[in-house]
């Protein structure tokens, strides 16, 4: 046993340097710190490409890292949902997600269609001010997303007929850098479309 792992630890630093030389374009250069060093092979000799060794067996990779979740740009709304003209959008104060009271009225306007009109599907976007990291403003416009969803919910709409998404920053109305821009950025638009 104990000959074999000789064997193995001098044919790893020449498959090492062979792909070392060989160059591996899809996977990064790896430290050999992980093993204690065997002992140096002649220096005549030069690596020869050689074939697999077929008494040891193959080294496990080391595992991957777990993937991060990189954002990812928000879905386009489905093509089936229309603008309507009888739902208005409101808007929201800064870094917030509650519903004003002046909101509140065209909610229940909102609703007063929507009830009018039991065929009707809605679909809620949040939206957000440029302000703020990525995912921070997806995770706001899905909050003011739900905020209007609750609004709808708890004045008789089913909460089967909602559908909510966020936009995050990605959908500004407006691009200049200043609050009144800003606060026409931060809203729920409404789309609707028939069962």
């Amino acid at each position: 046993m104990n000959a074999r792992l000789r064997s193995v630890a001098a044919i790893l630093p020449v498959l090492s340097l062979t792909l070392l030389l060989a160059g591996c374009p899809k996977r990064p250069a790896m430290s050999a710190a992980t093993a204690p060093p065997p002992v140096p092979p002649p220096a005549a000799a030069p690596p020869t490409p050689a074939a697999p060794p077929t008494a040891p067996a193959p080294i496990a990779p080391a595992p991957a890292a777990p993937p991060t979740a990189a954002p990812t740009p928000p879905p386009a709304p489905p093509s089936e949902y229309r603008a309507n003209d009888a739902l208005k959008s409101i808007h929201f104060a800064f870094d917030k997600s509650d519903i004003r009271p002046g909101d509140a009225k065209i909610l229940d306007a909102a609703v007063g269609y929507l009830k009018a009109n039991p065929n009707q599907l809605v679909l809620i976007e949040g939206n957000c001010d440029e302000r703020g990291t990525s995912e921070y403003n997806l995770a706001l416009g899905e909050r003011r997303a739900k905020a209007a969803m609750n609004y709808f919910v708890a004045n008789g709409i089913e909460a089967g007929r909602i559908t909510t998404i966020s936009y995050g920053k990605e959908r500004p109305v407006c691009t200049e850098r200043n609050e009144a821009c800003w606060s026409k950025n931060r809203n729920d638009t409404f789309l609707t479309k028939e069962k």
